[in-house]
């Protein structure tokens, strides 16, 4: 591949334009793509304030956007979207107040609920969790999708065979802190 040539300012400015033409950014994914492709670094720092003061660039109203987003369309638990967010590069206190509005009023029990059964619609209630590693994939994934272990726990034991085998399951302490 060839090796790019350096943007100066005005094709910085068009080149961050093109980026957000095609998808939301955080200011923190936005200052890494355009480093990489700038002239001189000052160059980067005056491309996101003007982008700030026109209103291209908003780290708020992207973070509510994206995690309310993550939840109406993936039904994902808070801790994922939180993880997310911090991968985006949105500042640690905006991502974690953010996350808290959006999720305020969710019970995370009724997404999990929703989310078994969506993703085992296809097995009969009996056979739902046949065999403990099916449980154990379950709770896996339930934890890769956001979920707290104690709210999984509680909702695969309604569901398990075998709800004593939950017992043994380690409930990690991953809320959110408090504000």
């Amino acid at each position: 591949m060839a090796e790019r040539k350096p943007l100066d300012d005005d094709a910085l400015w068009v080149y961050a334009l093109k980026l957000l033409a095609s998808r939301a950014y955080s200011q923190g994914e936005l200052r890494e793509k355009l480093r990489r492709r700038a002239a001189r670094a000052a160059g980067v720092d005056a491309v996101l304030a003007r982008l700030k003061d026109d209103g291209y660039l908003d780290d708020r109203k992207f973070a509510e956007s994206f995690a309310a987003t993550r939840l109406a369309n993936e039904k994902l638990g808070s801790a994922r979207v939180l993880r997310d967010l911090r991968q985006r590069r949105v500042a640690p206190s905006l991502a974690e107040r953010t996350v808290r509005q959006v999720y305020r009023e969710v019970n995370e029990e009724a997404l999990i609920e929703d989310w078994v059964r969506r993703k085992y619609r296809l097995a009969t209630r009996e056979n739902l969790f046949a065999e403990d590693k099916d449980v154990a994939a379950a709770y896996r994934r339930l934890l890769r999708a956001g979920f707290r272990p104690g709210e999984i726990l509680r909702v695969l034991k309604r569901f398990a065979r075998n709800p004593e085998l939950l017992d043994s399951f380690e409930t990690p302490d991953d809320t959110i802190a408090p504000e």
